[in-house]
């Protein structure tokens, strides 16, 4: 195999690898789809991650002009699952961060991928596993993701 046939390989394996990531975790979403929606759940998993966060922060984070960013954080709000409020130290700013509700979604949510995933790695062999750590470790690597330092990585940032 020559390097352009070797690299056609890789995407395309990695492409379908991603495709049934994308399905898990629209399927994690399903029980709360009528409340939350794919990029508001990502603004909560910054919330759930970062904690207290200005909306112009939480706009460069999800890669979004900040009235997008405000739009998004007022649904959340209006569904109960973030508080939003002016920061005491600059009027100007809005924090933002997630309510037990909130909270509770984002833990039911990520248990529930966790638990697809784990049963998939279940299903392969301990040296598959092992090459697939390493593997997904260089993958990200490569492309700039930070490793997981905290409870809920973002799992999307800028390439």
């Amino acid at each position: 195999m020559n390097e352009d046939e070797d690299l056609s390989a890789v995407v395309t394996a990695v492409l379908t690898g991603s495709r049934l990531l994308v399905a898990i975790a629209a399927a994690s979403l399903g029980e709360v789809a009528d409340r939350v929606t794919l990029p508001q759940f990502r603004m909560m998993v910054v919330l759930a991650g970062r904690g207290e966060t200005k909306l112009v922060t939480m706009a460069e984070h999800l890669g979004v002009n900040s009235s997008t960013a405000m739009r998004m954080a007022e649904r959340l709000v209006g569904a109960g699952l973030i508080v939003r409020e002016i920061n005491p130290q600059n009027r100007r700013e809005s924090l933002m961060r997630l309510t037990e509700e909130g909270r509770r979604i984002v833990d039911e949510v990520m248990a529930r991928r966790r638990e697809e995933i784990g049963s998939i790695v279940e299903r392969m062999s301990s040296e598959q596993r092992q090459e697939l750590i390493s593997a997904m470790n260089a993958f990200t690597e490569a492309g700039g993701e930070p490793p997981v330092d905290v409870p809920y990585p973002l799992g999307w940032s800028a390439v």
